[in-house]
C-alpha cells in the first residue's frame, strides 16, 4: 500500500494534462546506466562518471537527463520525465535502465516510488541535501522517499545530517566530498611560454581574465594601486572581446597613463610596458602559466565569470574574484570552503588585494588550495563506480 503522502502527492499530480511519451531514440542494446541531475551545478560531475561507468564496462551505454541539456555532459542526454504515474512508466518502460545515478539530492517522489517497485538499483552521488518539490505539509507525510537508494555519498557532514532527518538507513550514508569534475587544465605552446618568460623576467605579474568594459577602470586603478608597492609589477589583461582592444589599449595610456602593449599587434611586454593586453584566441592556458594570481572578470560587475575559476586553478595560478560569481556560484563556493580563493566586494579593495598577493608564500598557498580543489574527487566517483559494480554485479547483461 502506497503511503499516505505518496498517495496524496500524487493525486495532486495527476496524470491530467500530461503530454504524450517524446519521440525517444531507440533503447541501446546491453546494460543502460541513468544518470540524472537537476540543473548544470550538479551535472558536472556526471561526466568523469559517465565515462568511468563506459571505460570499466559497467554499462554499454548511458542516459543522461537534465532539465537544460545543454548543462549536461555528452551522451546520449533526454529530458526528465515528469513526475506523474504516466509519464514516469512510459520513461522507465522505453529505457529500461540496469542502474540509477542521481545527483544533488533533489527527490521525484513518483519517479523513486515506481523504480523502486521496478527493483531498480539507485544510488545518489554528490548529495546536497534532501530536496521536494514546492512547498505544503504534506513533505511531512513522505516518509521513506530516501528508501530506493541503496548508497548516499554525501558532500559533508552538514549534508549526511540532512538525509539522515530525511529518513535515509545511516548505513547507507558516507561523506565522501564532491565527485571529480572535468580537467579545465589548457594546451600550453610551450615555446611561446618561454619566450615569453625570457622577456619578462624577474617582473611580479598578475592577471585579469575575461574583463568586461564595466571593470575597465577598476582594473586600471587597481594596477596603478599595486605598482605603489611593486613598481615593476606587469599587468596582462584579457579583455572579454578582443576586438576593444585598440580603444582599450588607447584609453589605458591617455587616461590612467599606464603604457600598453598589445599581443594583436606583435608588441612585446617588455620592460616599458605596464600592461599587456593579450587580445588574441586560444592562448588563456599561456597567460595562466605566467600569472600566480588571476582575477576574474565579471565578479565584481556581473553577470559573473566569462571564464570557469577552475582554468586558473588547473594551471597553478591563485584566484581572486568578486562577489558576481553568476552560473559558476557552486564552483566558487568550493573554492572558498577550501581557503582556495580572495573575494574582493569592493572595486577600491582590488589593488590591496592584488598587492597582499605579490608575497610569493601567499599566492603559492593560495594556488595549491585551488589546484587541489580543482584536481580533488577522483574518490568520490572511484568510489561511485565500485558501488555500481556491485549492484550491478547479479543483473544479467
Amino acid at each position: 500500500m502506497l503511503p499516505a503522502g505518496l498517495r496524496l502527492y500524487r493525486a495532486l499530480h495527476g496524470d491530467a494534462g500530461v503530454a504524450p511519451a517524446p519521440s525517444w531514440p531507440a533503447r541501446p542494446a546491453g546494460r543502460v546506466a541513468w544518470l540524472h541531475a537537476p540543473g548544470a551545478a550538479a551535472a558536472r560531475g556526471l561526466g568523469p562518471l559517465a565515462k568511468g561507468l563506459m571505460q570499466a564496462r559497467l554499462a554499454d551505454a548511458v542516459v543522461v537527463t537534465c532539465p537544460d541539456p545543454t548543462d549536461c555532459p555528452g551522451g546520449l542526454v533526454v529530458a526528465p520525465p515528469a513526475d506523474r504515474p504516466q509519464a514516469v512508466a512510459a520513461f522507465l518502460d522505453h529505457w529500461r535502465p540496469d542502474l540509477g545515478l542521481w545527483a544533488d539530492g533533489a527527490l521525484r517522489p513518483v519517479l523513486l516510488h515506481l523504480a523502486a517497485e521496478r527493483g531498480l538499483p539507485l544510488l545518489l552521488v554528490d548529495g546536497r541535501a534532501p530536496d521536494l518539490p514546492g512547498a505544503g505539509w504534506w513533505r511531512r507525510l513522505m516518509p521513506g522517499l530516501m528508501r530506493p537508494f541503496r548508497h548516499v555519498l554525501a558532500l559533508d557532514d552538514a549534508a549526511r545530517r540532512a538525509f539522515l532527518r530525511a529518513g535515509a538507513d545511516p548505513d547507507t550514508v558516507q561523506v565522501t566530498g564532491p565527485l571529480e569534475v572535468p580537467s579545465r587544465f589548457l594546451t600550453v605552446n610551450e615555446a611561446e611560454r618561454a619566450a615569453l618568460a625570457r622577456t619578462i623576467g624577474t617582473r611580479p605579474v598578475w592577471l585579469a581574465m575575461g574583463v568586461p568594459e564595466g571593470e575597465d577602470d577598476t582594473i586600471a586603478a587597481a594596477h596603478l594601486s599595486a605598482l605603489r608597492s611593486a613598481h615593476r609589477l606587469l599587468l596582462i589583461l584579457v579583455p572579454d572581446a578582443p576586438a576593444r582592444s585598440a580603444a582599450l589599449a588607447a584609453r589605458l595610456t591617455e587616461q590612467f597613463g599606464l603604457e600598453t602593449a598589445r599581443r594583436s599587434a606583435e608588441e612585446e611586454p617588455g620592460e616599458e610596458a605596464q600592461i599587456y593586453l593579450a587580445d588574441t584566441e586560444g592562448e588563456m592556458g599561456l597567460w595562466y602559466r605566467l600569472a600566480p594570481m588571476t582575477w576574474c572578470g565579471g565578479t565584481l560587475s556581473g553577470p559573473g565569470p566569462l571564464r570557469h575559476p577552475f582554468e586558473a586553478a588547473a594551471m597553478g595560478s591563485a584566484i581572486l574574484h568578486g562577489p558576481e560569481t553568476g552560473a559558476e556560484a557552486e564552483s566558487f563556493e568550493r573554492l572558498r570552503r577550501a581557503g582556495a580563493s580572495r573575494v574582493v566586494r569592493l572595486p577600491g579593495d582590488l589593488g590591496d588585494a592584488v598587492g597582499d598577493l605579490l608575497a610569493a608564500d601567499r599566492c603559492a598557498r593560495l594556488a595549491q588550495a585551488a589546484w587541489t580543489v580543482s584536481s580533488a574527487g577522483a574518490e568520490a566517483t572511484q568510489l561511485a563506480l565500485d558501488l555500481a559494480g556491485r549492484l550491478l554485479k547479479d543483473k544479467p547483461a
